[in-house]
């Protein structure tokens, strides 16, 4: 935008008042020419503009200059797209797109539901997918598990059946924000906790089902720039308000709504099951109650990792879930407050299966299954990341590139090149996910025809 600034109108004028051959100056009644009547006013108006730059030299003398950077306006997200070739994409050749084929037949299935003009914002409408996915499910019929050395040779012939169907039916093109293709990469994972279905400890914490109360509004159902975004709250006297933060519900203001899902042991795994949106409570009897995400309170979300290594409670590089959990349990009271400090709270839902449910609405599949903020990229699409992970055991972290496909989001994965891994399930998806944080690209692939149309607009 533009902004042009100019006079609001005239400049000052001399206002004339007087006789036009004389005015008086002094009780003596002297007459004034009107030439020395110009003359004596521009000396007063010289003099005036003298002393103001006097006075503005003296504050300049006084003021030390000023040692702070020149501050620039924070630059929004944008997301741009650059068309590219799978020749481009480093490890290509190496991945096993077989297992990324199932993935994306559950987000096939998904669509499968949805009316053809449903749209998927840059990569076309559902009615541009149908075709891919018909031949999405003819490869994914022929894949089959390797049993000997028979089905090992054919899971290799799966492996290159796969990657011809993603490189005959997709175009790869690299996402960026405002030109950057560089993005931060973490992951998560679905944790495992122990816990009862009754209290029996006043420790234990319960996971509440998501309240009667809760309203969620999708925004972008009202304008399209807010697509993707939501917030949540509860009606009162006809307007919606915010909804009880983390500490309010601690301190049991949802109690005997018989909201209670089951109670977990440990407070710190509630709260980094909180973190994850979904995980496995183990009974003492040895059964599994699986819960899933069902909404959140509407609060930001506060990075506690940020705020420990900002009040130096611990060291730049420390904050991972593994030094947070024992700074907390070595502090339990400051660790209850700091964990207070996380205003949002998630709402769960008990779920069958063994894998989370994301927010496509289909099972997450453990390395394959990527979150992203859906503002920028709709979810369904399969994706080329290209990234780094971290070593277990001493190991050193090493390249990680591998064909995804995204299907979750989180209230902390938010631009265009943002991305958060499911790792699965378990200690070992633990410790990775819980040290995994560092920066990659990706690349979105799009069907051919959809390829064309983004083509020839970035050709215009």
């Amino acid at each position: 935008m533009v902004v042009q600034t100019g006079r609001s109108g005239p400049g000052p004028q001399l206002v004339a008042g007087v006789h036009p051959e004389r005015r008086l100056i002094t009780a003596k009644t002297v007459a004034v020419r009107p030439a020395l009547q110009r003359d004596i006013g521009r000396l007063v108006a010289l003099g005036i503009i003298l002393i103001a730059v006097v006075a503005v030299v003296y504050v300049w003398r006084l003021t030390p200059p000023s040692t702070e950077p020149p501050v620039s306006p924070e630059q929004a997200d944008a997301r741009q797209l650059k068309g590219a070739t799978f020749g481009q994409l480093r490890g290509w050749g190496a991945d096993d797109h077989a297992l990324t084929l199932v993935a994306f037949q559950r987000s096939c299935a998904s669509w499968r539901k949805a009316p053809d003009n449903k749209s998927l914002k840059m990569a076309g409408t559902v009615a541009d997918w149908r075709g891919v996915c018909d031949a999405a499910r003819a490869v994914a019929a022929n894949v089959q598990e390797p049993e000997d050395e028979a089905g090992a040779a054919g899971k290799l012939t799966d492996k290159t059946r796969a990657r011809a169907f993603f490189e005959t039916w997709f175009e790869p093109f690299e996402v960026s924000n405002n030109g950057d293709p560089e993005g931060l990469f973490t992951a998560y994972f679905q944790i495992e906790v122990d816990g009862r279905r009754g209290a029996t400890d006043p420790l234990q914490v319960p996971l509440y089902a998501r309240p009667p109360d809760l309203v969620q509004v999708d925004l972008g159902k009202f304008r399209a720039e807010y697509s993707g975004r939501s917030i949540a709250g509860r009606v009162e006297d006809g307007r919606l308000h915010p909804y009880l933060p983390r500490r309010r519900i601690d301190q049991g203001a949802l109690n005997d709504q018989n909201l209670e899902l089951v109670w977990v042991d440990n407070p710190v795994d509630a709260f980094f099951l909180h973190i994850q949106g979904s995980g496995r409570v183990r009974l003492p009897d040895g059964d599994i109650v699986r819960v899933g995400y069902d909404g959140t309170n509407g609060h930001s979300y506060t990075t506690v990792g940020s705020l420990m290594v900002k009040r130096g409670l611990l060291p730049p590089g420390a904050a991972s879930m593994q030094g947070i959990r024992q700074w907390i349990g070595e502090n339990p009271k400051a660790g209850a407050a700091l964990m207070a400090e996380n205003a949002r709270y998630v709402f769960f839902r008990l779920l069958d299966g063994d894998e989370p449910i994301g927010a496509q609405g289909v099972a997450l599949t453990a390395g394959r299954s990527l979150a992203v903020d859906r503002k920028f990229l709709p979810l369904g699409v399969p994706l080329w990341l290209d990234t780094t992970a971290p070593g277990i055991d001493g190991a050193k972290p090493a390249p990680f590139r591998r064909l995804m496909v995204a299907q979750d989001t989180g209230s902390a994965i938010t631009g265009p090149v943002r991305g958060d891994i499911y790792w699965g399930t378990g200690a070992h998806a633990g410790a990775v996910a819980g040290r995994m944080n560092f920066p990659g690209r990706y690349f979105v692939l799009l069907p051919k025809p959809v390829a064309l149309q983004i083509n020839g607009l970035m050709a215009k």
